[in-house]
């Protein structure tokens, strides 16, 4: 087909031309259109992802406070049973102090009768008496782990000793040592059931 039998531009009519300029600018229209979607579509999806990201930043949050607690929470658990095994040991191993501290003041009543002078046969018994029922007793604090405090020639020391009275001392070594025990003291295991009442050299 010769170059002829086509037609060019100049050569369509007037009216043809008109339409295929419309033509391309509908197409340009459209391009045009197309892309303002793409760059909405675009945004729309920014929007999201910025709205995903701060959710999973405070979920992430969120996480970081209930692992907080949970912690805080165990932790205080553990506390708690430690402080509970603490006590219920020291109620096992503390267990006779009270009734110990109550016996004491019978052991007290003994030591003063037996400091009567017994002047004839039959107070001679009863003392003999009084004297085996108050070795019974010291034996059986003894057993439950309560025993007398030294104290008559030892130092001086507040955690066992309680000082009533002061004398002057007769020479350097006798300074800060017991001199006279007026009421004995008793320990209990590690603690001090009742310190022991003295006379202190100063």
């Amino acid at each position: 087909m010769s170059k002829e039998e086509f037609p060019s531009e100049k050569d369509l009519p007037q009216e043809d031309q008109e339409k295929q300029a419309k033509s391309a600018e509908a197409d340009k229209g459209s391009v045009k259109e197309d892309k303002k979607e793409e760059v909405k579509e675009d945004k729309t999806t920014d929007a999201e992802l910025d709205q995903l990201k701060a959710e999973v930043a405070a979920l992430t949050q969120k996480n970081k406070d209930l692992e907080d607690k949970y912690l805080r929470s165990e932790a205080e658990i553990q506390n708690a049973q430690r402080r509970y095994s603490k006590e219920r040991a020291n109620l096992v191993k503390y267990e006779s102090q009270r009734l110990g501290k109550d016996i004491l003041a019978s052991v007290d009543n003994l030591e003063r009768a037996l400091q009567v002078k017994a002047d004839d046969e039959a107070s001679s018994q009863l003392k003999k008496g009084i004297e085996m029922t108050l070795e019974g007793l010291i034996r059986a604090l003894k057993d439950n782990g309560i025993e007398e405090i030294k104290a008559d020639g030892e130092k001086f020391d507040p955690t066992l000793h309680q000082a009533v009275q002061s004398v002057p001392a007769e020479n350097d070594d006798q300074k800060d040592h017991v001199v006279q025990v007026l009421q004995k003291g008793y320990v209990y295991k590690d603690r001090t059931l009742r310190p022991a009442m003295v006379v202190v050299a100063q």
